[in-house]
This record gives C-alpha cells, structure tokens and sequence, in this order.
C-alpha cells in the first residue's frame, strides 16, 4: 500500500528510489541538481522507513509492496540502492514493469548477472545502467577527452589506489558474505570500471587477495591490460587511518603524465605535467599539498567544485538516455560492468594469501 506524503506533480522527471540507506538519501538529494528531475517515490521494507525517508528527503510517496511501487505512474526510472545481493533480482523486475532503471554499482554479484540484466534490458526495449557516478564526474569527463586528444602523448602505463580506513566489524554488510560483503565488489569496481572507460576492456594478468575473518576480501592486488595499456592497482579496507592509501589515478603518457587526483572516486580535481613522471607525487605529503596551492612551471591544477556528492551527473545522463529512447548509455554500458565482475571473479577464484 502506498501512503501520500506530499503533494505530486506530473511535470518533469519522476523518480523512484528502492531502498532508504546512506547512498539513497545522497541520490535524492542530488536530485536538486538535476534540471527536471522529481522525487516521485520510495520504496522500503517498512512503511515506516519509506515515510521516513520520504519525509526527510521531499519525496511524493511512500511504498512498501515493491509491486504496487513499480506500478506507480508517477514513476519514470527507478534508481536501486538496495544491497548488492538484491541487485538482479530487483533491476529484472523493474526491467519487467516496463521502467528504466538505474542500478547502484555493483550493478550485480556477477558477470552472468550483468548479462542478464543487459539481455532482458534489451529484449524489453528498456534502458538499464550501472550506477558507476565517477565515470559521469566533470572531471573524469575532461581527463577522458585529454587523453583522447594526446595531452600527454601515447599512454604507456597506469595505476591506481584505492585504501580506506574501515576497521573489521563483523555485523557490517561490508565484512559480510551474505550480504555481497568484500572489498573488490564496494571499491574495486571503480579503478577496475576507470580504467576500462579510458583504455579499453581489461585483461587480468596477476591478482591476489586477503580476507577479512568473516571470509570475505579486504585486501586485493591487480595487473591488468585495459586495451593496450598496462594497469596496476591496489584496493583495500585497513584498520589504521595512517594505512590508506594515495586513493589516485596516475596515467603516464610518452609526453606528459595525468593524475586524476585523491580520491579519485569523487574526482574533485586533475592535475596534468607536461613530462613523463617515474613517480608521481603522494598525493598525502605535505610538500604536494602545498604545490597545489602554487603555480608551478610545467604542471596545470584543474579543480571541479561542486555543490553535490556528484550523483547528479549520472541522474542527468540517464534522463536524457531515456529521452532520446535509448537501452543502454554509451558512456556505461552493461558489457563494461560484466567485464568488471569478471576480473573481479578471477581473482577470487584463487584462493586468499595468508
């Protein structure tokens, strides 16, 4: 059943938002950035979460029966921040309302998932993306057309890092197998789903990995070749915050090196050299912190501030991929997001280092 809990409009963009958590709340808000866009209805287990968040957050109505939300006319795309496990599932059966969906990454627990969602998009004739938000990012757009555009020569090689302070908690869905738990699926989707955007698909090399106590990943390490380019990068969950890592994306070209700087997830800036680095500088070190702030011959900071967490961008490239009637964006498309969880189940596949 649904219950109103504000007035509703027809006029614009109409979404639905399955599921209340940290990132649900962050999309809807973004949606103040999106032009068009409306906050048509949420759906939870619980009424009371869905009229909760429906309050706080100045959304149209309040669903518990995921059937009577995916029936709401008011809706135009349904935007899935529900745990990983429940990606596929809910994403077939938004596909089968007949309603675009966009599904927060990872957009399932498997390549042959990703395929599903893909073919059923497809043969539905409804659009359907992973929720990767970094790749809509201002300035991961602008890195993209440097490198397109020879900035920095041929690319030769790249890495990334991406290490964050979590302690181990074995209630959080984070360290918890039945709940899609495990560092490759929350933060090695990005560098891996980057890197496949600006070179090519990828082909793992090398990888390992550690687990947490509860079995999951914690740790992981990656060679990969993304079209042509070499790749290396480094993910993980630490219990110390002095542990994290750089969190950049370095890309060494035969005339210039990029960074897409920390944390590169965000992209809150790039910085560009007009020489080939060995070593780019930390990103942490104080000395580069304070370079950031100077004009320095032969570097150029370019900063991208923004009122948002970034969501919007990707809000608005599904908006206007639905109005143009397309299945998929060129910018994200589900093959990509399937490459990605193939590499992810490749490493796993070995068993974790001691």
């Amino acid at each position: 059943m649904a219950s109103d809990t504000g007035k509703t409009t027809q006029d614009g963009f109409g979404w639905g938002i399955w599921a209340t958590g940290a990132i649900a709340a962050q999309f809807a808000d973004d949606l103040d950035r999106v032009p068009g866009a409306r906050r048509a209805a949420v759906c939870s287990r619980s009424m009371q979460s869905a009229q909760t968040f429906a309050k706080a957050h100045g959304v149209a109505a309040a669903h518990a029966d995921p059937a009577a939300f995916l029936a709401d006319p008011t809706i135009d795309a349904v935007y899935i921040a529900s745990p990983h496990t429940e990606h596929c599932d809910q994403a077939l059966r938004a596909i089968a309302a007949g309603k675009p969906v966009l599904i927060e990454k990872p957009v399932a627990m498997t390549a042959e998932q990703a395929r599903t969602i893909k073919d059923a998009a497809h043969k539905a004739g409804v659009f359907a993306m992973e929720a990767l938000w970094t790749r809509f990012l201002p300035a991961v757009q602008r890195a993209k057309a440097l490198i397109d555009e020879g900035a920095i020569g041929s690319v030769e090689r790249a890495e990334a890092s991406l290490i964050f302070h979590r302690p181990f908690d074995a209630d959080h869905r984070l360290f918890d197998p039945a709940r899609g738990g495990g560092v490759l699926h929350d933060l090695g989707v990005y560098p891996l789903s980057l890197a496949t955007f600006l070179f090519g698909l990828p082909m793992l090399e090398s990888g390992h990995w550690q687990a947490a106590p509860t079995g999951v990943d914690t740790r992981a390490e990656m060679t990969l070749i993304c079209g042509t380019v070499p790749f290396a990068v480094k993910v993980g969950f630490v219990e110390e915050p002095a542990a994290e890592g750089r969190n950049d994306f370095v890309v060494r070209g035969e005339t210039g090196t990029l960074r897409i700087d920390r944390h590169f997830l965000s992209a809150p800036s790039l910085t560009l050299w007009d020489k080939p680095l060995e070593t780019a500088p930390d990103p942490r070190e104080w000395a580069e912190k304070l370079a950031r702030r100077l004009p320095l011959p032969g570097r150029t900071r370019m900063d991208f501030d923004r009122s948002s967490r970034g969501l919007n961008f990707q809000a608005a490239a599904v908006q206007a991929a639905v109005a143009r009637g397309e299945t998929a964006h060129p910018a994200m498309p589900l093959s990509d997001s399937a490459a990605v969880l193939a590499i992810i189940e490749q490493v796993l596949t070995a068993p974790p280092e001691r």
